[in-house]
């Protein structure tokens, strides 16, 4: 089996549409459309996952920017998934060190010159 990235699906497209229109290149195995966890909307991409590596083939080479609905699709072999926590550039937040103060707003920083105090002036007005 063979899976496959489906991007820039349209809003307009459901699971059910997506295996339709992938059957014509082969027999499909499993169909997702991701979606987001709070609204439930597509997030516009999805896996479809075809029973032979020549159907997948198939479907890239005749599927790939052909319209569905009213969007062209991008077809391609779907990336083996890794592991979020490993793979993301600066890590987690919970993998930040507390002396960064990160977020803090320039908590501890200097910037520029000293900032002037203006509850307790020895000037007189």
């Amino acid at each position: 089996m063979k899976k496959l990235f489906v991007g820039n699906l349209s809003w307009k497209a459901t699971e059910d549409s997506l295996k339709q229109h992938f059957e014509s290149c082969g027999k499909v195995v499993s169909v997702k459309i991701i979606t987001d966890q709070y609204t439930g909307k597509s997030k516009g991409f999805g896996f479809v996952e075809m029973e032979t590596a020549e159907g997948a083939q198939k479907s890239i080479d005749q599927l790939n920017e052909q319209p569905m609905l009213d969007r062209n699709l991008r077809v391609s072999l779907a990336q083996e998934r890794t592991d979020r926590r490993d793979s993301a550039p600066g890590g987690s937040y919970s993998s930040r060190s507390s002396s960064s103060n990160g977020g803090a707003g320039g908590a501890g920083k200097s910037f520029g010159a000293p900032r002037k105090s203006f509850g307790s002036s020895s000037r007189d007005f």
